[in-house]
C-alpha cells in the first residue's frame, strides 16, 4: 500500500474516529481518505483550538485526541495547547508534517525545526525519516501517548506521505498497571490501620484510572473525609457524605479545615502540584506532622512535592482496591471514633455551604467601592452561586484561567469522573470553549458548558465558528466585566490601583456570537440567570450553541498567591510616585 494508506490504517487501527485542525497542503494525500476509512475530519478555525479540542476529547473518553496542521506556522500554533495538554496529562496526539525531506535546512516555505520546540512538551517525539517506517512511528506515538498519559508528537516529512511499500499495521499495546509493592502497601495499610483521623486526596490519577469507585469504597471503610485536588472536582461525587471540596485556590474551607486534621494523609493519584496545596482563604491547612502516603504511576511525581513517608509507585485505581483488600477484616483505630468523625464532616460542610450562601459578594475595599460604584449590578460570587443551581446533571464543564473562573472552584461540583475540565497548571487563556468542544464531540449527549473571562473569551471565541459550522453545540457563559481581573487585582494590591492595559473597552459579546450564527443572551440581573442559563443549556438538544453573556461587576477574588509580587520600590525619581 502507499504511506498515506498505512498512516490511515494505523488511525483506524487504533480506534481514531475525529481528528481536528486545519487543511493543508502537507497532508492532504492522507486527508484525502479520511472519509472512506471512517474518520472525520474536524475543522477549526485555529490550529490552538484544534489540540485543545483534542486535549477535552480524551480527558473526556479516555482515548487519543488527534490533531493535524500545516506544518511550520500551521504546527507552531499548537504549542501552547499541546503544553496545556501535557500538564493535564491526556493522550494527544499531534501529528506534526514537515517539510520535504530533500529541503530540509534550505529554510524554504514554511520550513522550522520541529522537534525541539515540542520537545519538553511531549512524552514522546516520534520522527518518520523513511516513508517505508510511518506505520510503525504512527503505532509507537498512539501507544505511546496512552501507555504514558500524555501528548506525543508524530512528525512526518511532507514527502514521506508518499511511496509504496509492504506494511504490517500496529494495533493498540496497552499497558497493564499494577498496584504498587507489596512492602509499600502492606506499610500503607497498617499506617491507615493505626490513623484515628485518615483523610484521602482524591487526585487526577483516579479519574484517569477510572478508580472513582474503588476510592468510595476505601472512603467508606475509613470513614474518611474525601477532598478533590486542585481542578479536579469531579475525582469523587459531591452528594457522597464523605465529600469535603477541592483544595487549592478558591477550594473548600471544609475540606481544608478536616485536611488540617489529619494524622495520616492518602494523597490517592495525584502529584500534590505546589499550586494545589498552598494555604488559602488564610488558612495554612497542611497538616505538618500527619503521615504522607503517595500513589502515583510516576515515580518521579512520588515525593517530589511533600516529603512521603510512604511512596506507592502503582495504578490509582489498583492501589486503592489493594488497600481496601488489606484493611477488610481488621479492626481499625478509627472505627473506634467513626460517629464523631462523621459529625465534623457534616459539621465543616454545613459551615461551608452558609458561608457560601453568604458570601454573595467580594468585601475587600476595592470591590465594595467599585460595586457601589456600578449601581449594584449582578456580584460574580452571586452569577457563580446561581449557575451553579441551575446546572444540568451529567455536565461536563470547562473553565478558563481568570479571576472570576478561578473563583468557581468554589461552586462547580460533580457527581461522575471526566467532568471537569480545567487549565491546570498551565493556566493559559482560551482553554476552555475549544476544549469543551471536543469533550462534546467525545459525548454529544452530555450537556458541555464553558466558563471564560471577557478576557480570555477575546482569544477563543473565533471558535464559536467552528461550533455552528460542525453543528457542536455547547453553552458558553462569558463574565463580561471588562477587564482581565487576575492581573487587575495584582495591581490593586500592589501598584495603588495603576491600571496598565487591565481593563478591556465595553464589548457586547452576544451581537458578536449572534453575526457567527450562534445563538445568544444577555444577562444583567442574578433572578434572569437561572432560567436562561437552563434554556441555553437545553438548546444543545437542538444542535444550538447559546452564547450567555452574563454582566458583572468589577469585583475581584483573591490573587492567585499574595506571595507571588512584593511592593515596588523606585529609586530615579521620575518613578517615585510609583512607589505604593
Amino acid at each position: 500500500m502507499t504511506s498515506s494508506e498505512a498512516f490511515v490504517e494505523t488511525l483506524v487501527a487504533h480506534g481514531v474516529d475525529d481528528v481536528f485542525g486545519i487543511v493543508g497542503s502537507a497532508f492532504m494525500d492522507a486527508l484525502d481518505i479520511f472519509e472512506p476509512a471512517g474518520i472525520r475530519f474536524i475543522p477549526t478555525v485555529h490550529e490552538q483550538g484544534a489540540a485543545h479540542m483534542a486535549d477535552g476529547y480524551s480527558r473526556v473518553s479516555g482515548k487519543h485526541g488527534v490533531c493535524i496542521a500545516q506544518n511550520g506556522p500551521g504546527v507552531t500554533n499548537f504549542v501552547t495547547a499541546i503544553a496545556a495538554a501535557y500538564w493535564a496529562h491526556s493522550p494527544v496526539v499531534a501529528i506534526t508534517p514537515e517539510t520535504g525531506s530533500n529541503s530540509i535546512g534550505l529554510g524554504g516555505f514554511q520550513e522550522t525545526e520541529q522537534l525541539p520546540i515540542f520537545s519538553k512538551i511531549t512524552k514522546y517525539q516520534g520522527h518518520v525519516m523513511r516513508p517505508d517506517r510511518i506505520a510503525e512511528f504512527t503505532g509507537r506515538c498512539f501507544n505511546r501517548a496512552i501507555n504514558e498519559r500524555g501528548p506525543t508528537q508524530l512528525n512526518i516529512p511532507r514527502d514521506h506521505f508518499y511511496g509504496e511499500a509492504d506494511y504490517a499495521i500496529p494495533g493498540p499495546k496497552v499497558i497493564e498497571r499494577g498496584p504498587g509493592g507489596e512492602q509499600s502497601l502492606a506499610e500503607a495499610a497498617e499506617l491507615l490501620a493505626r490513623a484515628e483521623f485518615p483523610v484521602i486526596i482524591s487526585g487526577g490519577g483516579v479519574v484517569m484510572a477510572n478508580g472513582v469507585d474503588a476510592t468510595v469504597k476505601l472512603a467508606e471503610r475509613l470513614g474518611a473525609p474525601v477532598v478533590n485536588s486542585y481542578l479536579h472536582n469531579d475525582s469523587f461525587p459531591a452528594s457522597h457524605e464523605l465529600w469535603a471540596g477541592p483544595l487549592g485556590y478558591q477550594g473548600s474551607k471544609a475540606g481544608m479545615k478536616l485536611l488540617s486534621q489529619a494524622d495520616v494523609v492518602l494523597a490517592l493519584g495525584t502529584r500534590l502540584g505546589p499550586f494545589g496545596t498552598l494555604p488559602q482563604h488564610g488558612i495554612d491547612y497542611w497538616p505538618k506532622q500527619a503521615k504522607l502516603i503517595q500513589v502515583d504511576c510516576d515515580e518521579h511525581m512520588l515525593g517530589l512535592v511533600k516529603p512521603t513517608d510512604v511512596d506507592i509507585f502503582g495504578d490509582a485505581r489498583a492501589a486503592a482496591e489493594a488497600l481496601l483488600n488489606r484493611l477488610e477484616g481488621r479492626e481499625l483505630v478509627a472505627d473506634r471514633n467513626r460517629d464523631q468523625r462523621a459529625q465534623t464532616i457534616r459539621g465543616e460542610k454545613d459551615a461551608w455551604e452558609t458561608e457560601l450562601d453568604e458570601w454573595t459578594h467580594e468585601r475587600d475595599d476595592w470591590s465594595l467601592k467599585i460595586a457601589q460604584e456600578e449601581g449594584g449590578g449582578m456580584h460574580p460570587r452571586e452569577a457563580l452561586r446561581a449557575l451553579e443551581k441551575a446546572m444540568p446533571k451529567d455536565v461536563m464543564v470547562s473553565t478558563d484561567i481568570g479571576n472570576i473562573c478561578s473563583v468557581s472552584n468554589s461552586y462547580l461540583r460533580f457527581e461522575r469522573p471526566n467532568s471537569f475540565l480545567a487549565a491546570m497548571s498551565f493556566g493559559n487563556c482560551g482553554y476552555a470553549l475549544p476544549t469543551v468542544m471536543g469533550a462534546k464531540v467525545a459525548e454529544p449527549d452530555r450537556p458541555a458548558v464553558a466558563y471564560v473571562g471577557d478576557g480570555a473569551w477575546g482569544m477563543s471565541m473565533m471558535e464559536t465558528l467552528t461550533c455552528v459550522r460542525e453543528g457542536i453545540a455547547v453553552t458558553p457563559v462569558v463574565f463580561n466585566n471588562r477587564q482581565w481581573g487576575a492581573e487587575k487585582k495584582n495591581q490593586v494590591d500592589f501598584y495603588g490601583t495603576r491600571f496598565v492595559g487591565s481593563n478591556i473597552k465595553h464589548t457586547n459579546w452576544s451581537e458578536i456570537a449572534r453575526s457567527m450564527g450562534a445563538e445568544a443572551v444577555r444577562v444583567e440581573r442574578p433572578e434572569e440567570l437561572g432560567e436562561a442559563f437552563e434554556k441555553a443549556c437545553d438548546a444543545q438538544k437542538q444542535g444550538k450553541t447559546t452564547v450567555v453573556e452574563v454582566m458583572v461587576t468589577r469585583e475581584l477574588g483573591d490573587p492567585f498567591r499574595r506571595d507571588a509580587l512584593k511592593k515596588p520600590v523606585r529609586y530615579l525619581d521620575k518613578y517615585k510616585g510609583y512607589s505604593e
